[in-house]
């Protein structure tokens, strides 16, 4: 199993007890940005994780896609969960991560990509409304 193959199982297979293997795949020093999230080390992408775990019911990864160089690589992935509270209801999220990967194979750099307006906040009861009338308001005719 490469490098790659082995990330990719531990997204796909995530749970709260896994967390901790996160110093497997990933750099002492590794960047991470996301839409909410930019830090730096394995602890705080440990917490960003955590986090996850928290805020939904039942988050999965699903890598619908990879694309490789020599020393990076691309994930598409489609990331399920649960809202909690009111409304609770099944949704997916659509993303994709760009990574590269130091001298030993682990990642030094990790930046997600996503559509937080129109993927999550647009479908989320009381905000959803007020945003997709902003997506619209915003969209070219």
């Amino acid at each position: 199993m490469d490098r790659l193959d082995g990330l990719v199982a531990w997204y796909e297979t995530l749970r709260p007890e896994t967390v901790v293997d996160a110093g497997r795949h990933y750099a002492a020093d590794v960047q991470f940005k996301d839409p909410f999230n930019e830090v730096r080390g394995i602890a705080a992408i440990e917490r960003i994780f955590r986090h996850m775990f928290v805020q939904v019911d039942d988050p999965r990864f699903v890598v619908t896609a990879r694309f490789s160089g020599d020393d990076g690589a691309m994930l598409l992935w489609d990331f399920h969960f649960r809202t909690r509270g009111i409304g609770t209801q099944v949704l997916c999220v659509k993303g994709a991560s760009h990574l590269r990967f130091d001298a030993d194979g682990r990642v030094s750099e990790h930046r997600d990509y996503w559509d937080a307006a129109g993927e999550l906040y647009a479908r989320l009861p009381l905000i959803g409304a007020p945003m997709r009338l902003l997506l619209r308001l915003g969209a070219a005719r």
